[in-house]
């Protein structure tokens, strides 16, 4: 059987997660949130006390840290810390943890090893399609106007019980594709693989952008 591998980028509230979903129940494949490897890790080190400006540190902390991330839940030396890594302090740490490019370099090799391990999946996050999985059978792009993934955002911290407000979580998003854009990741469509589906998910049903996907990938594979 041919391997499948379908690469999900994008900025945040674009949509990935939904999607990538969606992608993978359609196909039979697992999922990995490579942003959640990321703020597990962000976790790990403020739990410890690690300073997040010192990157052989954290590098280690990632090295060493037992990850399980499938399908959106997410295991740190193996408690469910699904719900932790989503709280306002990783939130405010993770852009300081994953500008080390010596953090960056252990979780790449992590992720692709999940790949290996699970013999393809539907990985998302930030350079997937062209630093992590540059070969992998589908790339896209996913993208949206900054309001819809402000409203996106702001629906999900309702539905975690967090207040929020969405002029405030529009402005940290900013901030965070600043932060991002800084370290040369894949924040806007002119950013993506040459190859990418690039999709502007504003005003689109899930369903319809995962249909889309899915036929690439069928196309692909035949």
């Amino acid at each position: 059987m041919t391997r499948v591998v379908v690469a999900i980028d994008g900025p945040a509230g674009s949509g990935k997660s939904t999607v990538a979903r969606g992608v993978a129940r359609e196909l039979g494949l697992h999922t990995l949130d490579t942003g959640a490897m990321y703020r597990a890790v962000t976790l790990a080190a403020l739990e410890t006390g690690v300073a997040l400006d010192d990157g052989d540190a954290l590098a280690g902390v990632a090295r060493g840290a037992a990850l399980e991330l499938d399908d959106g839940i997410a295991r740190l030396d193996g408690r469910d810390v699904s719900r932790d890594i989503r709280g306002p302090e990783v939130t405010a740490a993770v852009s300081d943890v994953s500008a080390h490019p010596q953090v960056r370099a252990v979780l790449v090799e992590r992720q692709r090893s999940w790949v290996d391990d699970h013999a393809g999946g539907v990985v998302e996050g930030r350079d997937i399609g062209t630093v992590v999985l540059p070969d992998a059978v589908v790339k896209v792009f996913l993208t949206a106007s900054d309001g819809e993934r402000a409203r996106r955002r702001g629906r999900d911290e309702v539905a975690a019980a967090r207040t929020v407000d969405v002029d405030e979580l529009q402005a940290a998003m900013t901030a965070r594709d600043r932060a991002d854009s800084s370290l040369g990741r894949a924040l806007r469509p002119e950013d993506a693989a040459p190859d990418a589906l690039v999709i502007d998910t504003t005003g689109r049903e899930p369903d319809d952008v995962v249909a889309e996907i899915v036929s690439r990938a069928i196309a692909a594979t035949r």
